[in-house]
């Protein structure tokens, strides 16, 4: 394990510097799930929901959280995404929505945190919109995927 980049020699927070680093195509998805009563799942597939395309409205946020990490993750950079893509799946389960994100970007940083970040947004505004109807909903499995790019070049979750 190397040493954490957000610490200085001293052990107090601060923003990497990524002046000196390549430019690179750096990609990342990310996951979430969130699971619901089997009633509110059909609400939303078959457009009964009363606040209209619940699916629509997280897929937006999901993109727009992407856009705004840097506001929300007090160390993150700013960055200039060239794409983001936001999946919204009914679970083959009937109780569950699958959530799949991918940042891209030509950078010095990595996108990780933005596919995380979205994928924890459109999470919760799917919560948000049905809290009304299913309070008993469960946001898990919010995890990083894949990552592309870098120096530390590809990783995939489950390989060593």
């Amino acid at each position: 394990m190397s040493k954490l980049t957000h610490l200085d020699d001293k052990g107090e927070a601060r923003m990497v510097d990524v002046t000196d680093k390549a430019v690179t195509e750096r990609e990342a998805r990310a996951e979430a799930t969130i699971r619901m009563a089997p009633a509110t799942l059909a609400m939303i597939v078959d457009g009964r929901h009363p606040k209209g395309d619940v699916l629509a409205v997280a897929r937006i946020a999901g993109i727009m959280a992407a856009k705004k990490t840097h506001e929300l993750i007090p160390l993150c950079h700013s960055l200039n995404l060239t794409s983001v893509k936001v999946e919204l799946t009914a679970g083959s389960d009937g109780a569950s929505v699958h959530i799949l994100t991918r940042c891209k970007l030509s950078g010095q940083t990595g996108v990780e945190m933005e596919a995380l970040t979205a994928a924890s947004v459109a999470a919760l505004t799917l919560y948000d919109m049905c809290k009304a109807v299913d309070r008993g909903m469960e946001i898990s499995a919010v995890r990083l995927l894949e990552k592309r790019g870098g120096r530390s070049g590809h990783w995939r979750a489950g390989e060593a």
